[in-house]
């Protein structure tokens, strides 16, 4: 078989449904829960073998920990920043809308993920091929995958395997060495899931009352009626024992401050994960210290992370990704993808603004723009009554003008308040001078 029709498939021992090729890979169940810090360790160190690395126990414990709830909403925020932006492939600073209809496809879509995903994972391995009129591509699991040797493993037990290159069109995005964030939020998740169960522990044994049945040391029959009544009142604890035994509870001194140190240990693991994931904690968590400037502060912090993981992925598509897209037919040579930036303003800035560029510029504006700007519907008669507008402004302007306005005798439009102001002046002018005599003035010199 030649290395462009092979694939790399994947299925349990039973082959599946419509499977043609023998599976080259054989999967196997994770290994979920009962997890501690000597697991995870155990696990580190297999992966870092020099010689051999061994990676399925710690692709386990990452498939086991993020069943943690507050773990996969902060890494679905970050990604969700990133795959919540459109991204656009441009050519000479125009769309190029050949690209952008299969970016606008599933599979670019869960691409983008994968490429995210191996920031956290450590690496991503994908296998493209032609679907069609569509590329598709399958994410090779990572179990299987022995990135510093380019292995791919049949089983995940195995420490040999066929040579990833001898597969067409696969991708390596990561570090062959890099474990990802996740070994770093493991020992985190593993705390907070042990002192949570404690905390439940504690919770039930002092946060219930005891049902206590008595009965005398040599009466059986006694003894069996205790045990009937006490399973059926309900599930609280039950110690049912004869006179001559006594039970003693050892309680805390104060029982509501150790449940507080559970509590802040909870708190504090997942403070601890939000700061790895997303560099802060104020976004996603509340604090008494918490107040506007720093949150802002933080939230910026978070911005610098979406941004940077944007950069990450506009790495691997323009540079990793261009042999594939060649291989399957895309030409992307003289163009690049990139994430268009879309300026955030809020709504009565972006009013002031719109009316300050008309009245102080006069700036004409098109109303389709700012029906489509601020999301209102256009009316049905939208020209009809445009035009009555026109004319009842028109018709405001004709009325004003007469009210305001008068005609002078020697053709000038004076106002009535500028000729009061003019007949004013006349009086103090002929007030100043006196009047000349008929027959002339007499000098005195």
């Amino acid at each position: 078989m030649s290395k462009k029709s092979k694939r790399i498939t994947v299925s349990g021992n039973i082959p599946r449904q419509n499977q043609r090729q023998p599976a080259v890979i054989r999967l196997t169940q994770p290994k979920r829960f009962s997890i501690d810090t000597s697991d995870f360790m155990s696990a580190v160190r297999a992966a870092e073998n020099v010689d051999y690395t061994q990676r399925s126990k710690l692709y386990d414990l990452y498939t086991d920990i993020m069943l943690d709830a507050h773990l996969s909403s902060v890494i679905d925020k970050r990604k969700n920043a990133v795959l919540c932006s459109s991204v656009e492939f441009q050519r000479n600073g125009k769309p190029d809308d050949a690209i952008n209809e299969q970016i606008l496809s599933p599979w670019f879509y869960r691409c983008v993920s994968d490429i995210l995903d191996a920031r956290f994972w450590g690496f991503s391995l994908l296998q493209f091929y032609r679907n069609g009129e569509w590329i598709d591509y399958d994410l090779v699991p990572r179990k299987h995958v022995e990135p510093v040797r380019r292995l791919i493993l049949g089983r995940q037990t195995d420490i040999q395997g066929m040579s990833w290159d001898e597969f067409s069109d696969l991708l390596f995005i990561g570090r062959d060495t890099d474990l990802g964030l996740l070994a770093k939020a493991a020992p985190w998740v593993i705390y907070k899931r042990n002192t949570t169960a404690d905390w439940a522990q504690f919770s039930e044994v002092f946060g219930m009352p005891i049902q206590e049945y008595i009965y005398d040391t040599d009466d059986e029959d006694a003894r069996e009626r205790a045990l009937q009544d006490a399973n059926s009142i309900g599930s609280l604890a039950t110690f049912i024992h004869g006179k001559d035994t006594e039970l003693q509870l050892r309680e805390a001194g104060n029982k509501t401050g150790s449940a507080d140190v559970y509590e802040r240990l909870v708190e504090r693991c997942n403070s601890e994960i939000s700061k790895l994931i997303l560099g802060n904690t104020l976004t996603t968590e509340s604090s008494d210290k918490g107040t506007q400037a720093l949150g802002t502060v933080h939230r910026k912090v978070e911005e610098n992370v979406a941004k940077a993981d944007r950069e990450y992925v506009l790495k691997v598509l323009n540079y990793d990704m261009t042999d594939i897209f060649a291989h399957m037919g895309i030409n992307t040579a003289g163009g690049k993808f990139c994430f268009p930036e879309k300026k955030d303003i809020d709504p009565n800035t972006e009013m002031s603004v719109l009316t300050q560029l008309h009245t102080t510029f006069s700036l004409p504006i098109d109303d389709d723009y700012l029906y489509e700007k601020f999301g209102i519907e256009k009316p049905k008669d939208y020209d009809r009554q445009k035009q009555q507008q026109v004319e009842e402004k028109k018709a405001r302007e004709e009325k004003l003008k007469q009210q305001t306005e008068e005609e002078d005798p020697d053709g000038t439009t004076q106002t009535s308040k500028g000729k009061g102001q003019i007949s004013r002046f006349k009086n103090r002018l002929h007030s100043f001078f006196v009047k000349a005599p008929e027959d002339g003035a007499r000098l005195d010199w």
